[in-house]
């Protein structure tokens, strides 16, 4: 590979080349011509109020208020960890909002009976005799209560170990109302209130816990029940899937409530029929970030690329539209979309972009709605010119879709004879015991500029597999993984012995595709499971998690989460808190004594590689002499 090459990815790398030709800037020449603000690197610029902005250095050691460095260090951390747990809760929010509204004869249905009625009964709510849509209703009222319920905790989920809850009980984190701990950051942050970093940062750590064990948990359990659980289904991933003479549109953005519907309207004779008319051979969806997870674990939706492939997917010349809602879109989509023919559609009132097509999704008029959205793109195709069209031919197989009860059910198939509902993640914690799989990585996240587009992920990812360690992956990793035919069965041959043996009994590849980055909740079950089972608490486990190239402010949120739920967390990408030398003793040491688990950052992936591999047999190590222990005790 050409260390020149700005991404590990030929599509990427031809596209990136194609716009040079044409004349057109892209995400790497902005960096190129970006000077980075050293303060802000740091995270030691303050500009909460208009005294300022402070900035702190060695002749100005504290700001116009008195704060320290680590004081304003952690008030800038914490208000990412709000921004973060805002974004995916809201998400949460909005699908409450949907199952509030869905009918047996409306535009959105219950897809899976099952999951309502467990979650229902979970919920202490009446299920027998009952219309269907009467509990999900009900259910979505329990949901929305959980964003501002003026008395006690938050509703935590069953595979929440007790010894877990027991810490964040001790150390006063267990999250209240998921609104109220957001503003609650937002006023201890405010000028003349909390300026000591030790609790700013325990302020940041609970208001993480309410999104990943709240709102991106409820966001995921009711995607379920309304647009059905994920099973393991095959698609194609990277900008080869868009189709030479299809109306090719591009679902971009984060919530199903908006691309499911797509996906429905896309089907339609009526428009099929259009497409035809205007000279195309039919219609080609294709999904661009979470988005993409999202559909394509639910209907097979082909892949197009990561974050930060969306403005190739329009320099490709062959898009008739790019259709986004919130989170993650780039407002260069606007300018970039007037110098080729492409439509760039915004659909919701919280991403309004400058230049844009505007066009509002009404989830009351949800199914007309997108047919409205999906004829703009057809009506295009004739605006192409085919003299800029050039599409890579680079894509690859891909098995996606595995849910909890996906990978329970797959489990199950190896000890029992056929699927059995009531299954339990007993394979997968024997395999980790017995030291056939040395441990598990979560590895999610976004890509970043400051480093190789994919390479922290991929290179990460071989050398675990490689040392037998089961990988997950969701949000832009996981398309990484996609695009690199990681996710693919024929991957088995880059694992190591046990792993690879584990893969062709289960019938799985080495690194399993769990959904968006909301569906980070799903992780956070399965680990949560097995702790259970094993009856010890998550640091325990040979678990850990990564985020490769996280650049958002929901991965500051999800790394604070799920490193307070117990899990290691290596960080490709330093963050913005190297200038508070006490907030920084806090994250990468001193959290291991409180919650068993801290940050780790290396932007190398194979050292960090080796770093996990280390930390996995630790625990490996403490688990099978603490299991050893309970035996000699038994006898005794």
């Amino acid at each position: 590979m050409d260390e020149k090459l700005l991404s590990i990815d030929n599509a990427t790398n031809e596209l990136i080349k194609k716009a040079q030709t044409d004349g057109v800037e892209t995400i790497w020449d902005r960096k190129a011509n970006m000077k980075p603000c050293p303060m802000g690197e740091k995270g030691i610029c303050c500009r909460i109020c208009t005294m300022g902005p402070c900035r702190i250095t060695p002749k100005t050691p504290r700001g116009l208020c008195g704060a320290t460095a680590d004081v304003i260090v952690s008030r800038n951390f914490a208000r990412m960890v709000a921004g973060g747990a805002a974004a995916h809760s809201d998400h949460g929010r909005d699908i409450a909002h949907v199952l509030h509204m869905a009918s047996k004869d409306g535009n959105y249905k219950v897809r899976d009976e099952a999951k309502l009625i467990k979650l229902a009964k979970r919920w202490e709510i009446t299920t027998e005799g009952r219309d269907i849509y009467d509990v999900a209703h009900e259910v979505a009222e329990f949901a929305l209560n959980q964003f501002g319920k003026p008395f006690g905790n938050l509703e935590l989920p069953p595979s929440l170990p007790e010894q877990r809850k027991k810490v964040w009980e001790d150390l006063n984190i267990v999250p209240r109302a998921i609104d109220r701990e957001v503003v609650t950051i937002m006023h201890s942050t405010h000028v003349g209130c909390t300026a000591d970093a030790d609790s700013m940062l325990d302020i940041s750590t609970r208001t993480a816990l309410s999104d990943g064990w709240g709102g991106s948990y409820i966001a995921t359990e009711l995607s379920d029940i309304l647009f059905g659980t994920p099973i393991p289904r095959e698609t194609e991933a990277n900008l080869g899937v868009l189709e030479e003479n299809q109306v090719n549109i591009v679902l971009h953005g984060h919530e199903p409530s908006l691309s499911e519907m797509i996906v429905l309207a896309a089907e339609d004779p009526e428009l099929v029929a259009l497409a035809k008319e205007v000279g195309a051979d039919g219609i080609n969806l294709a999904g661009m970030c979470c988005t993409a997870n999202e559909v394509t674990m639910r209907h097979g939706v082909k892949i197009a690329g990561n974050f930060a492939q969306q403005e190739l997917a329009i320099l490709t010349g062959a898009v008739e539209a790019v259709i986004v809602d919130v989170q993650c879109i780039f407002p260069a989509l606007a300018p970039l979309a007037d110098c080729y023919h492409t439509k760039f559609i915004t659909t919701s009132p919280k991403a309004r972009i400058t230049g844009a097509t505007h066009l509002e999704f009404d989830e009351e008029k949800a199914y007309d709605s997108a047919k409205s959205i999906v004829r703009e793109a057809i009506l295009n195709f004739k605006n192409r010119d085919n003299k800029k069209v050039f599409i890579p031919q680079t894509k690859n197989h891909a098995t996606v879709g595995y849910s909890v009860d996906a990978i329970v059910n797959q489990l199950d198939t190896v000890v029992n004879s056929q699927i059995d509902p009531t299954g339990t993640v007993k394979p997968l914690a024997d395999c980790i015991t017995s030291g056939v799989l040395r441990g598990a990585a979560g590895v999610v996240g976004c890509n970043n500029p400051k480093v190789k587009h994919d390479y922290g992920h991929i290179e990460l990812i071989k050398e675990l597999i490689k040392n037998d360690v089961i990988v997950v992956v969701t949000g832009c990793s996981a398309q990484a993984c996609a695009k690199a035919g990681l996710l693919s069965k024929d991957a088995r041959r880059l694992a190591g012995k046990g792993l690879a043996t584990v893969c062709e009994l289960v019938d799985i590849p080495p690194v399993l595709h769990m959904g968006s980055c909301v569906d980070i909740s799903r992780i956070l079950e399965l680990v949560g499971e097995v702790a259970k089972y094993l009856n010890v608490d998550i640091p325990q486990l040979p678990v850990v998690g990564a985020a490769p190239e996280w650049m958002s402010e929901k991965a500051v949120s999800i790394g604070t989460y799920v490193v307070a739920s117990g899990i290691d967390t290596w960080l490709g990408v330093v963050p913005p808190v190297t200038g508070g030398p006490r907030v920084l003793e806090i994250l990468t040491n001193e959290m291991e004594n409180t919650l068993g688990a801290k940050f780790f950052v290396e932007p190398d992936p194979v050292k960090a590689a080796g770093q996990i591999i280390e930390r996995i047999e630790q625990k490996r190590k403490a688990l099978e002499e603490m299991f050893e222990n309970k035996e000699e005790l038994a006898k005794a």
